[in-house]
């Protein structure tokens, strides 16, 4: 049996990524006829919209022969819109091939992919396409290539046949093995890969490894085992050129991934990861992942818990990290898992584990697939029958994936099809389509019931009170009259509307960070995406697969908030026959945290049972914040205090308190009130709290995503370039070390400490959209042009690419990567047009209900204080 490997390919859009697929396809006998992506022909673009698009939107598998190796390759998109996809599929990689156009060289996108593929550990070869193009030059292309990606990339000579005595020099290439110690029948093609790079290039190769210096000081020569190894450790990036299109090349890529990748250990107990959910033509569910230990059987239970239950056909499937107490929601991850908090020993919530039965095990070669009985670690597969997996998911030993670089900072309005999307304006319409996921809950793996709104997605959004289909102004019921006449958005009838939903809610399954968010007061559909190539495939998905013809109004920024100094929060409610009370500690997190919950409250004095309901509804929804009404982050919310009666409490009073309690100690730290309970006397006036509400943000700020860049243009263009960064509020630096300083200075201001530096979200992020074809080019002299690294608000550098591309004439190159949520450059201008009115936002009131005479009333946030039952806990 020879080695298996996963390999991915992935390139920047039209580099000639699916055309590679087809020709090592047809090079390696899998297909007859070489397609092509013009054509509409080609064997891994199998879905209509991806013929007609000539695009890849969608990763596909394909399986590949190359002597000894097993290829499972897996097609990823190249356009930035659909960088998602790509990022969940690196997951599940033994090694990766990237696509370099040989004429237009490194572009933006393929810098993001670089770093992603960094961040995940992927073993990398590289391969440049359209050598036969004009202007295309080798060795130009391979200095740019070890100028941006580092000296570990070589161009190693394609392995070929040993001539009679070669090789066998007393080197270590002589005693080779390949990995899995299977009998030496292959030592002549391993001394043949050894022996045909030049001494002088193993010298360079030795410098990069202490292992491989030392080998090659002793025997004069770099063995292919030490080679492989240090493809596998990324140190080796092997180049191959070649024109994909003409098949010149391909052979020698194919004789490389076969002399250097080594196949992985897998382990004997049970474990896979899921990167993909999709539905077939017949509507089946199906859920992508890759075994990476034991063997998934068909009909075998499968489980997302760790607590040792039996899956795949009998292998355990205990034995992984178990998951921290505190929870993470609220922001920014699509693959965070949703339940209670009640834990089992494994860690994940015990009202969340499924256990369900894989009815098929599918192995998809195009479009087409066998039906499996089992699948041994390191195959990938389709398995059919699995209702609640999300992209992400670990199961068996395996743990959920980290919250993803790559994530949408647009929101869109879904509109009906004949609706004219009204132009937005650089104001109120970017504010309230920001809040778009003011009130979608993180967990999105888990929607609601698609043939309804959600009723816990139904608050207010960020722009409560304007249209964010129109930007004209805002809903004087929705803010307490304080905003201007808008023109109504266009809605759909009833029935319309819960199909859209549903539809919408079936692409969320495949694709979490949709986040299909129903705004009830709005009346409105919103979901977030990439860019606008995005927007357009989702709209022609749901007219091909649903039916549905929609639009979509303007997009807008997504703005979240956070705070910048502690203060304990009191929910109260009691009516009549209900009783609860809550208080909440609510604190600055770390940058890129979310929303972490705890529990600091004795089971004396209030009972597991109800603060497992406080930490359910703590994670269950984004909270809002009090200034745009955007989702709050960064923050860290422990429950510190609580009472329950033994007869009237039942589980939705914890949710009111708990909710009520949040809002209340965020409008407490708005009106510049902080800690508890040394609050000066006069803060529970209401002139006091109209003063201090008009005055400032308070202790609150507004976050929005920033972009880091790196911006190259010719000498004589960089005054523009600088002078450009600065009017847009970004930071830069000279030369390619500067992104480590473009926003250190940046901090949330008063009241703590809390500052983003360079790291924060881990920059391998996704390029702009609409930058595809803003790139220097192979051709760039690196002595002829400046480079510029920095930091910059995504809301300023959106259409900056188009600058660029005008400005040096085709000769300027801007890649962007998400760079994290900081504070918002023009806050004061954002919360003025967003003309948000917290109080009057009912579905996420800060108010409490008391009870006297045997009847519940109001009482306002800031007298809340002053009926508590319980006393202020304080600081731990």
């Amino acid at each position: 049996m020879g080695r298996r490997i996963v390999a991915g390919i992935l390139a920047h859009v039209d580099a000639g990524k699916t055309t590679l697929s087809e020709a090592l396809l047809y090079r390696s006998g899998g297909i007859r006829r070489l397609g092509r992506v013009d054509h509409g022909d080609a064997f891994l673009d199998t879905e209509t919209l991806e013929k007609r698009r000539g695009i890849t939107i969608h990763a596909h598998q394909a399986s590949v022969r190359c002597g000894d190796l097993d290829l499972i390759l897996l097609d990823t998109p190249g356009h930035v819109d659909f960088a998602a996809e790509t990022e969940r599929v690196l997951r599940v990689l033994d090694y990766a091939i990237l696509v370099v156009s040989g004429t237009d060289g490194v572009q933006g996108h393929t810098e993001t992919l670089w770093r992603l593929l960094a961040r995940y550990q992927v073993p990398t070869f590289i391969f440049v396409n359209k050598m036969d193009a004009p202007g295309a030059d080798r060795g130009r292309a391979l200095d740019q290539l070890r100028r941006r990606f580092g000296d570990g990339v070589f161009a190693l000579p394609a392995p070929g046949a040993v001539p009679d005595g070669g090789a066998d020099d007393g080197s270590a290439a002589g005693d080779a093995r390949i990995s899995d110690d299977r009998a030496d029948d292959g030592g002549a093609a391993e001394r043949s890969a050894v022996a045909g790079i030049p001494a002088p290039m193993l010298e360079d190769i030795a410098t990069l490894d202490e292992s491989a210096m030392e080998e090659y000081l002793d025997t004069g020569s770099i063995g292919l085992p030490r080679l492989r190894a240090m493809v596998a450790e990324r140190r080796l990036f092997p180049v191959c050129f070649g024109s994909a299109l003409k098949l010149d090349g391909v052979d020698d890529l194919m004789a490389t991934l076969e002399a250097y990748v080594r196949e992985p250990q897998w382990p004997a107990e049970f474990g896979a990861r899921i990167y993909k959910v999709s539905h077939d033509a017949q509507h089946n569910r199906l859920t992508w992942l890759k075994v990476t230990g034991g063997t998934l059987r068909a009909k075998a239970v499968l489980t997302n818990g760790r607590d040792g239950a039996q899956a795949s056909g009998g292998t355990g499937a205990s034995g992984g990290p178990d998951m921290p107490d505190e929870g993470a929601s609220g922001g920014v991850s699509g693959m965070s898992r949703a339940g209670s908090v009640a834990a089992s020993s494994s860690g994940v919530a015990t009202d969340d584990v499924w256990r369900e039965k894989a009815d098929q095990v599918r192995l998809y070669n195009g479009a087409k697939f066998d039906i499996a009985a089992e699948v041994p670690a390191g195959g990938i597969c389709a398995v059919t029958g699995l209702t609640r997996t999300f992209p992400g998911e670990g199961l068996g030993f395996e743990a959920d994936a980290e919250s993803p670089a790559i994530q949408p900072v647009l929101t869109y309005t879904v509109l009906p099809a004949h609706a004219d999307a009204v132009k937005a304006g650089d104001g109120a319409a970017a504010v309230a389509s920001t809040a778009a996921a003011a009130t979608k809950s993180s967990k999105s793996a888990k929607p609601d019931k698609p043939t309804k709104p959600s009723a816990k997605s139904s608050a207010s959004d960020g722009g409560a009170g304007t249209d964010a289909g129109n930007g004209a102004g805002a809903d004087s019921d929705a803010n307490g009259g304080a905003g201007a006449e808008a023109q109504p958005t266009p809605q759909f009838d009833e029935l319309t509307l819960h199909r859209v939903i549903a539809a919408l809610r079936e692409l969320e399954d495949e694709d979490p960070l949709l986040h299909v968010v129903w705004q009830e007061l709005l009346r409105e559909v919103h979901v977030q995406l990439m860019g606008a190539v995005q927007l357009e495939v989702i709209q022609q998905v749901l007219h091909d697969r649903f039916g549905l013809d929609v639009a979509f109004g303007p997009g807008g920024i997504l703005y979240r908030e956070t705070v910048t100094a502690p203060i304990e929060g009191v929910g109260h409610f009691e009516p009549l026959r209900h009783y609860a009370e809550a208080h909440i500690r609510i604190e600055p997190g770390e940058p890129g945290s979310g929303v972490r919950v705890a529990s600091e409250l004795s089971e004396n004095v209030l009972d597991r049972n109800w603060q497992r309901l406080v930490m359910t509804h703590l994670r269950e929804k984004d909270h809002l914040g009090v200034l745009v009404g955007a989702p709050l982050t960064d923050v860290r919310l422990t429950l510190v205090a609580g009472r329950a009666h033994l007869k009237h409490t039942e589980g939705g009073d914890f949710r009111q308190a708990t909710y009520r309690a949040v809002r209340q100690g965020l409008m407490e730290l708005r009106a510049g009130v902080s800690g508890r309970p040394d609050a000066a006397a006069g803060q529970t006036e209401a002139g006091f709290v109209r003063e201090a509400m008009a005055s400032g943000s308070g202790y609150c700020r507004v976050l929005e995503p920033w972009y880091r860049f790196r911006l190259e243009v010719p000498q004589d263009m960089i005054g523009r370039a600088m002078s450009d960064i600065q009017r847009m509020s970004g930071t830069f630096a000279m030369g390619e070390d500067g992104a480590a300083g473009g926003g250190a200075g940046v901090g949330y201001g008063t009241g703590t400490g809390y500052s983003h530096g360079a790291g924060t979200q881990g920059g391998a992020g996704y390029g702009v959209s609409g930058m595809a074809g803003v790139s220097g080019g192979a051709g760039a002299d690196a002595a002829d042009t400046a480079v510029l690294t920095g930091e910059c608000p995504v809301a300023q550098m959106r259409d900056y690419a188009m600058d660029v591309n005008a400005y040096t004439h085709g000769r300027g190159h801007l890649t962007c990567t998400f760079a994290g949520y900081r504070p918002c450059h023009d806050e004061e201008r954002v919360v003025r047009e967003a003309r948000y009115d917290p109080e009057s936002d009912l579905e996420n009131t800060p108010d409490s209900v008391f009870c006297a005479h045997g009847a519940g009333y109001p009482v306002k946030w800031y007298k809340v204080p002053e009926f508590a039952h319980v006393g202020y806990a304080g600081r731990a």
